[in-house]
């Protein structure tokens, strides 16, 4: 039987458990808190912080007493949890430093598409210095995205229109990115704003080959109609057909494509990509655009695509730290699903209400045929308290989105607290509206 270590304690993670388990693997995980879901499908559990330092004293690592590991989130990666444990003997389904900076650099994903004329590819320019972004923006003419060069866990973009309405808004938020160093340094990123329809193409690569997973998109949004705060996401669907329904099988294809090149690229640049990307794109009137690229499974993604993963999730591990993608065939259920996640009431806001206790019945949703995977709570004494970040999430999976979505919303009913969620994920108006916007735009173009 496999040993894996599991690095992470998000609803991410608890899903990557979740299919490890199902694939008869025995879990030894790290967390930097207590995440009941994780700790109950583990054989030992180490509460501590996500660094390479600590994981490196950890017994299991010492003594090579894992036969790999799973780094869920992008930081260990960025940082080179990845390059550390290797060195150790310990082969890790993740990129190594110099391959993760795909996400840890935005500067440096738009350089590599430019270079190797990748398609997807949209207008960006870099400013290290506020006075040249401000006469730059006060010249542009179209409207623009900010976005800090770093990682700022998908709460640092902001875009004309949405997150801000006039041009002195755009410059003020430009010049606090470099004051503060957001994302980790005084660069900033001003992007053409795209106008369509947000999704996500997540694959499996050894560095060579790769293998597609089911489409979702997600809603980053806090608050119901779109509106509110950026999020790392407040719930997620997918299709039964593995499309999304504004969505082509052609413009699938042209993902995958896009992100073949990316990880083509990456190996001629002597940066072998191992593990999951996750590609974000914009489905506009021209096709698919690349928003951004990370180096791992998303969250909530990872919660729609792993429960209806047919493969053995063990399998295709080894599949990849082997180089031999191309000889499993990986497979998914023909079902659809949708992820609600339940956060602190404030969440988005400075004071999310932390510390609170949740109630959970977790055989009343089991009953009602959905999944749970707990985020960032702590359990202390028996009861679970939220963290200042998302709580935890329910999975309704069924033959269609409309009954996977019910599933979903019968689940939240069991769960109480200073709590809020989103009603409005994956309902029929909701997609109909995305539908017809799509239609329009492409009618337009």
């Amino acid at each position: 039987m496999n040993k894996v270590l599991l690095i992470g304690s998000g609803g991410r993670e608890h899903a990557i458990a979740h299919a490890l388990k199902r694939g008869g693997a025995k879990i030894y995980a790290v967390m930097p808190h207590k995440n009941p879901g994780i700790a109950k499908l583990s054989q030992d559990y180490a509460v501590g912080p996500l660094s390479i330092g600590f994981v490196k004293d950890l017994e299991w690592v010492k003594f090579r007493e894992v036969d790999f590991a799973v780094i869920g989130p992008e930081a260990p990666l960025i940082e080179g949890m990845a390059d550390m444990l290797e060195e150790k003997g310990i082969p890790v389904v993740g990129p190594r430093k110099n391959a993760a900076i795909i996400e840890g650099s935005k500067e440096f994903m738009r350089e590599l598409m430019k270079k190797h004329g990748i398609g997807g590819f949209v207008d960006y320019y870099v400013f290290n210095s506020a006075k040249k972004v401000e006469e730059f923006l006060r010249e542009y003419d179209k409207p623009f995205v900010i976005k800090p060069v770093g990682v700022t866990g998908g709460k640092g973009v902001r875009v004309m229109g949405d997150h801000f309405q006039s041009k002195e808004e755009g410059i003020k938020y430009a010049k606090e990115v470099m004051e503060k160093k957001i994302g980790g340094t005084s660069r900033v990123i001003i992007e053409e704003k795209m106008v369509g329809e947000e999704y996500t193409l997540q694959v499996f690569t050894d560095g060579n080959d790769l293998k597609g997973m089911p489409l979702v998109q997600d809603f980053k949004r806090a608050y119901e109609g779109d509106k509110g705060p950026n999020t790392g996401g407040m719930g997620s669907y997918s299709l039964e057909n593995h499309l999304l329904p504004f969505l082509t099988g052609e413009d699938y294809a042209r993902s995958m494509k896009i992100l073949e090149d990316v990880i083509a690229a990456m190996r001629r640049e002597g940066r072998t990509y191992k593990g999951i990307m996750y590609g974000q794109f914009m489905l506009t009137a021209e096709g698919p655009k690349i928003i951004e690229i990370n180096c791992r499974f998303g969250d909530p993604e990872a919660m729609n695509v792993l429960p209806i993963m047919k493969t053995n999730f063990v399998d295709v591990a080894w599949s990849i730290l082997e180089n031999k993608l191309k000889d499993i065939v990986v497979e998914f259920e023909n079902k659809a699903t949708v992820v609600k996640y339940v956060v602190p009431e404030g969440y988005g806001t400075p004071n999310p209400a932390k510390n609170e206790v949740i109630k959970v019945n977790e055989e009343r949703i089991k009953k009602e045929g959905a999944l749970l995977y707990y985020a960032s709570v702590d359990e202390r004494g028996g009861e679970i308290y939220t963290t200042t970040s998302r709580s935890l999430a329910v999975v309704g999976i069924g033959n269609n989105l409309e009954e996977a979505e019910k599933t979903a919303e019968r689940a939240l009913r069991h769960i109480s607290g200073k709590i809020y969620m989103r009603h409005d994920i994956a309902k029929r108006e909701m997609i109909e509206a995305k539908i017809k916007r799509m239609k329009n735009l492409r009618k337009g173009s």
